[in-house]
């Protein structure tokens, strides 16, 4: 949810401005740039939002004729956009995705040049799923960071079985959500079904990292790559060169980089890097853990602390310490609650 955005509200308007449709969209959506294509008449408009900062919904109906593009310091979410009647197009560079009844939209909010609302009764639901939730699935279901664009294929066909079986949750999370739903009043359930929607995407939508899927389901790493990762496990903490990685699996480091190639999709060093920074990552996660950051950091083998920043959030979407600072406020709640 943008942090402007109201928790949860509904606003009908007949015979209103373009303006005060922008302004409540924007209250859902965050800021955009907003213009109308054709002549400037009272719309007749319906908007509503539901939901949090993890997962919301954004309900609209309007007499279409306008376009947008996300504005400059708007929040990273995935878009998942589900048109229920009329047509909306969205030009992605050279390439323009045309999204009707029947199909079901994808995009990163920031990546889009304009999406335009063709000038027909419009109606449509909007999925808006925080980027950080996509990047955490990716390096839990593929054990690699995601950095740089995903390049989800951004257009889904809901007669397929892939689409019948995203649409079809997409579908049961905007019922739950719609109109201050049963969703919005279980925490627990919420959380669930964004998990499993998240990685339902991951796993079965196409995009860069798809083939690490391939290979994690077909293939079984040789002996001396699992040594190799099991002495990382082992000595996380410890000051490694891949040397002594390489010679602790008895393989050079030329057979160990193949093998990582071959059955981990990356480098032995990317490997490394990875699992420390799950390490720094639970640890942050970990309520009483009150170590300074810098302390953290340096545990696992992080010694420049600017590097280490950005790479944490190319992987995770977030900086550090707004992992902290979640970690602390669910333990605040979970506290109140106990006390309650």
């Amino acid at each position: 949810m943008p942090e402007n955005a109201s928790p949860n509200f509904i606003a009908r308007f007949q015979g209103a401005t373009f303006d005060d449709m922008v302004e409540a969209l924007t209250k859902g959506f965050g800021s955009f740039d907003a213009w109308r294509n054709g002549r400037e008449k009272p719309l007749d408009w319906k908007v509503g939002f539901w939901g949090d900062e993890r997962l919301s919904l954004v309900s609209n109906q309007d007499s279409g004729g306008w376009g947008a593009r996300t504005a400059h310091g708007t929040p990273e979410t995935l878009a998942i956009i589900m048109p229920r009647t009329g047509a909306l197009d969205v030009a992605l560079g050279r390439t323009v995705i045309e999204g009707t009844p029947g199909r079901l939209l994808l995009m990163n909010n920031l990546e889009p040049e304009r999406v335009s609302v063709r000038a027909a009764p419009h109606r449509s639901d909007t999925l808006s799923l925080n980027w950080t939730i996509i990047a955490q699935t990716v390096a839990a279901v593929l054990e690699t960071p995601l950095t740089g664009a995903m390049d989800l294929a951004p257009l889904i066909d809901l007669s397929t079985a892939a689409g019948q079986l995203i649409g079809s949750l997409a579908q049961t999370i905007i019922i739950g959500m719609r109109n201050n739903g049963p969703l919005l009043h279980s925490p627990i359930a919420m959380l669930n079904l964004t998990q499993a929607f998240a990685d339902l995407l991951v796993r079965s939508v196409p995009h860069r990292l798809s083939h690490l899927l391939d290979k994690k389901i077909h293939l079984i790493a040789p002996r001396h790559v699992r040594r190799a990762v099991e002495f990382m496990h082992a000595n996380i903490a410890q000051p490694l060169t891949m040397q002594s990685v390489a010679e602790a699996a008895g393989i050079s480091i030329r057979a160990l980089e193949s093998g990582f190639r071959a059955f981990k999709g990356t480098t032995p060093a990317a490997y490394l890097r990875t699992i420390r920074l799950q390490a720094v990552r639970e640890d942050l996660c970990d309520p009483s853990n009150r170590q300074p950051l810098r302390d953290i950091c340096l545990r696992w083998g992080f010694f420049h602390f600017g590097r280490f920043a950005a790479t944490y959030r190319a992987a995770y979407g977030e900086n550090p310490s707004d992992t902290r600072r979640r970690a602390d406020l669910r333990q605040t709640i979970v506290t109140l609650r106990r006390l309650n």
